[in-house]
C-alpha cells in the first residue's frame, strides 16, 4: 500500500505536467517554424491575438485538442493545439471571441478537431453576443482526415450564416485561404487581406495552367488587390500590424450584436456647426466633376471616416463615420468617376452596406449626385436591372433612420434606388443646386421639345432655352418641395446641422413591417 502511495504523482508533481505541457503546446511548431513565418513577412498566430487582444483579457479555449486520425502515419503525429488558437478576450476594452490560425503547425491545415474549436467558439460569440473574429492563415483542408475535414469547413460555413445579421464577423486574410476555405471569409461581413502575403482562390495557379492553360502567379490571381477589384475584400492591410489596426478600428464602430445600438463616444451634445466652404463646393457647370469625400469629411465628427472597399467601383463610396458620437453608415455617389453613375458593381457594393447597416442598427445618410444607371450593352448583359434591383430591395427594406440629402443630380430610376422619399426615407432635403427628375434636361428636351426645336430658326438658341425652361419647371428642388417628396431645401453649409437633428429625433424610430419569413433580395 505504501509502495503504491510514492508511485503516485504528487499535486506539485501535477502542476508541473501542466506547466509544461501547457508551454509546449503554445509553441505552436516551434522556435524555427516561427522564425520562418517572420522571415516570410508574418507573424505567428498568437503574436497577431497579442496585437488585437487587451493585455491579459485573453482566455485560451480548447488548447490540448488532439486530432484522432490515423491513416496515413497521423497515429503518433502531434499537432500542438490542432493548428489554430481560439478564446475570448477584449479589444478595447469590449468582448469578442477569435480563431486565429497557426500556420506553424502542419500550415494550418483544417482537421476535425481544428474545425470543431472553430465552430465551439463561434457557437459562443453567437450565445453571447459578441463579434466573432476569424485570422485565415491556413494550407488548406487536412488530406490525411478526408471527409471530416470536408465536414468541419461545412460546419463552420454553417455557423457563418447562423451568425450572420447577429453579431458582427470579420475575417483578416493574413496568409494562404485557398479552395472550399475562401468561402467561410465570403459568407462574413468585412474582409480584411494583407497585401504580398496572404492569397485567397478557389483554384490555384498550377490548377488554373492545367485547365485553362493560362499561367499566373498567386498574387495576381488571388492577391489583395485582385480580391479588392472582385468585390471580395472590403479593406488591403499593408502587413499584419495594418491589418489588426483596420479590424480594431473598425470593431469601434460596431455594436456587439444585433439587439444593441452602436457605441456612442458622444457626451450628449450636438455639434450645430455650420461650414461656409460646402457652399461653393458644387461646380456652376453641371458636367463639372467634384470629389465627394471632402465633403462626407466636413459633415462627420473630426473629419474622420473608414471607407469600405475603396478601389471596388470607386463611382460610388460607403464609409462608416459618426455624427456627434453616434456612428453612422454613409452612401455616396462619387462624380469624380463614371459621374457618379451607377453600374452592377456599385450597385452591389451599395446594397451589402446598406443590408449590414440595417442588420446591426446604424442610421444611413445618403448624398445624392447620381445621373443615371450605366447604360450600355455589357451592363444590360450583365444584368444591372437585377443588381440595381438589390439597391431599391435594400433601402427599401431598411427600417433605421435613413437621411438622404441631394447635392445635384438625381435622375430617374436611380434617384430612387439611392433612397428617395418613395423607398421609405425618414428625410429628405436637397441643396438649392439640386436637379431632381426622370432624366436631365438636355436629354429631356431632345424627346419633349423635339419638333419645336427643329422647326426653330435657331435650333441650338431654342434648345437653349427649352434647357432653362425644362430645369426651372421640372428638375428644380422647389417643384419636389411643393409636393412634400422633398422636406426641405437647406443650404449646403447648414448640412450637418440639418443631419444632427434629425437622426436626434429619430433615436426612437419603429417602424412595422408585414410578417414575413424573409424577402426575396433579387439574387
Amino acid at each position: 500500500m505504501s509502495e503504491t502511495k510514492r508511485s503516485m504523482p504528487t499535486t506539485h508533481e501535477k502542476l508541473e505536467r501542466l506547466r509544461r505541457t501547457r508551454a509546449h503546446l503554445q509553441l505552436g511548431g516551434g522556435a524555427k517554424r516561427a522564425e520562418r513565418q517572420h522571415e516570410s513577412g508574418k507573424l505567428t498566430a498568437r503574436e497577431r491575438l497579442d496585437l488585437l487582444i487587451d493585455d491579459q483579457t485573453f482566455q485560451e479555449l480548447f488548447l490540448f485538442a488532439r486530432h484522432r486520425c490515423t491513416d496515413f502515419g497521423m497515429a503518433d503525429k502531434e499537432m500542438p493545439g490542432e493548428g489554430v488558437v481560439t478564446g475570448g478576450g477584449t479589444v478595447d476594452g469590449r468582448q469578442v471571441y477569435v480563431a486565429s490560425q497557426d500556420f506553424t503547425v502542419a500550415g494550418g491545415s483544417v482537421g476535425e478537431i481544428h474545425a470543431n474549436k472553430i465552430c465551439q467558439t463561434m457557437d459562443l460569440a453567437l450565445k453571447c453576443g459578441v463579434p466573432f473574429v476569424s485570422i485565415n492563415d491556413s494550407g488548406g483542408a487536412r488530406i490525411q482526415e478526408g471527409i471530416d475535414a470536408l465536414s468541419g469547413y461545412g460546419k463552420i460555413f454553417y455557423r457563418n450564416v447562423l451568425l450572420s445579421g447577429v453579431v458582427p464577423q470579420i475575417s483578416i486574410i493574413a496568409g494562404p485561404c485557398a479552395g472550399g476555405a475562401a468561402y467561410s471569409p465570403a459568407l462574413m461581413d468585412f474582409v480584411i487581406m494583407v497585401r504580398g502575403t496572404a492569397e485567397m482562390f478557389i483554384t490555384g495557379p498550377q490548377v488554373v495552367k492545367q485547365v485553362t492553360g493560362e499561367e499566373v502567379s498567386a498574387q495576381t490571381l488571388g492577391g489583395a488587390d485582385a480580391q479588392m477589384q472582385s468585390g471580395v475584400v472590403h479593406f488591403i492591410a499593408e502587413n499584419d500590424d495594418d491589418a489588426i489596426r483596420i479590424c480594431k478600428e473598425l470593431l469601434s464602430y460596431l455594436p456587439a450584436n444585433n439587439l444593441e445600438d452602436p457605441p456612442d463616444y458622444g457626451d450628449g451634445d450636438l455639434v450645430l456647426i455650420e461650414n461656409k466652404w460646402l457652399n461653393g463646393v458644387i461646380p456652376d457647370d453641371p458636367r463639372e466633376a467634384y470629389d465627394v469625400k471632402p465633403i462626407i469629411a466636413r459633415l462627420v465628427d473630426n473629419g474622420e471616416f473608414l471607407e469600405i472597399q475603396p478601389h471596388f467601383a470607386p463611382n460610388a463610396v460607403i464609409a462608416l463615420s459618426r455624427l456627434n458620437g453616434r456612428t453612422i453608415g454613409v452612401v455616396a455617389n462619387q462624380p469624380a468617376v463614371m459621374a457618379g453613375v451607377l453600374d452592377i458593381n456599385a450597385s452591389d457594393k451599395i446594397s451589402g452596406f446598406v443590408r449590414f447597416c440595417n442588420a446591426f442598427n446604424i442610421p444611413l445618410v445618403t448624398l445624392i449626385d447620381v445621373p443615371g444607371f450605366l447604360p450600355g450593352v455589357s451592363q444590360e448583359k450583365g444584368g444591372i436591372i437585377r443588381h440595381g434591383a438589390k439597391m431599391l430591395f435594400a433601402y427599401g427594406a431598411a427600417t433605421v433612420p435613413k437621411i438622404s440629402i441631394v447635392l445635384r443630380k438625381a435622375y430617374g430610376g436611380a434617384y430612387l434606388a439611392m433612397c428617395g422619399k418613395d423607398l421609405g426615407c425618414d428625410r429628405v432635403a436637397s441643396w438649392p443646386t439640386g436637379e431632381i427628375a426622370v432624366m436631365g434636361a438636355e436629354g429631356a428636351v431632345n424627346i419633349v421639345y423635339r419638333e419645336q426645336i427643329k422647326e426653330s430658326e435657331d435650333p441650338a438658341a431654342a434648345r437653349s432655352d427649352f434647357i432653362r425652361e425644362y430645369s426651372e419647371r421640372f428638375a428644380s428642388p422647389y417643384v419636389g418641395a411643393a409636393r412634400n417628396l422633398i422636406d426641405d431645401i437647406i443650404e449646403p453649409s447648414q448640412t450637418r446641422r440639418y443631419l444632427s437633428l434629425a437622426l436626434e429625433s429619430l433615436r426612437t424610430k419603429r417602424e412595422l413591417r408585414p410578417q414575413k419569413k424573409h424577402g426575396l433580395v433579387p439574387l
